[in-house]
């Protein structure tokens, strides 16, 4: 049995995954699926988030220890997670099996216009500037969805997990900053395939692509879904992770 550990993204937590972790196991049957909670996030809502991308992987790999899981692991992540699981292969590669990086951006090869489209900006803006959760959650769900339609019930669901634990704004603060230090390295540190949307609203599509360019490593771009690509087409991801672990398990180098 493999183990898939999913890592969602800056000031997220395992609940915003929705439906994503049983398309997974559809397509991988022998798979556990293990999602954790970045420190300050979720669950983990009551813990101050660390300064750094390294210290949310170490604090990570510290959550798995606890669970009794051992590795190796596959990672599954998006955005910010994909950072995290990025430092975390790059500071222990004899755990990590292979890394699936959803809709994520370095600063090692793209400029900051370019991992925050200049929308987003004001965007985000009006999100800090407003205080009611009903309006806070459909600014992102503007933001990052292209595929689910506006009456279904996601955006009540965010409200939700927004009241229930709510992540403290220095928290969310501290997750940026550590997002804007973190370097990734010029190689890959393990098998890594990205994934990217075309219709992403928040972080340039080329960002992705760009990663790919310099690692040399496989990369899917879904032609319509947004930033929150499990969420708009989950079975999408899910098929392209299938056929890519078909392809590494048969080929003798991997990608």
């Amino acid at each position: 049995m493999s183990t898939w550990v999913l890592l969602r993204g800056l000031a997220r937590e395992k609940r915003h995954w929705h439906g994503f972790p049983n398309q997974l196991v559809k397509e991988l049957p022998d798979a556990r699926v293990v999602e954790l909670e970045l420190p300050g996030n979720g669950e983990l809502n009551h813990l101050t988030s660390p300064l750094s991308i390294e210290g949310m992987a170490s604090h990570c790999r510290g959550q798995l220890a606890t669970l009794g899981i051992l590795p190796p692991y596959h990672l599954i992540a998006m955005s910010m997670g994909a950072m995290v699981a990025t430092a975390w292969a790059v500071d222990h590669p004899e755990e990590i099996e292979a890394c699936v990086l959803i809709n994520t951006s370095f600063s090692t090869f793209s400029s900051v216009h370019q991992r925050l489209r200049p929308r987003a900006w004001w965007v985000l803006l009006r999100f800090l500037l407003t205080s009611c959760a009903m309006k806070r959650e459909q600014l992102i769900f503007d933001l990052t969805s292209r595929l689910v339609a506006p009456s279904a019930p996601v955006i009540e669901a965010w409200v939700a997990i927004r009241r229930s634990r709510p992540v403290r704004t220095w928290n969310g603060l501290r997750q940026l900053i550590a997002a804007v230090r973190f370097r990734a390295p010029l190689t890959p540190p393990v098998k890594t395939l990205i994934l990217a949307s075309a219709g992403d609203r928040l972080v340039n599509p080329c960002c992705s692509i760009e990663i790919a360019r310099h690692w040399h490593c496989a990369i899917a771009i879904h032609p319509a879904a947004g930033h929150d690509l499990p969420l708009d087409d989950g079975t999408w991801v899910a098929k392209e992770l299938h056929d890519w672990i078909a392809w590494v398990e048969s080929s003798p180098k991997g990608p």
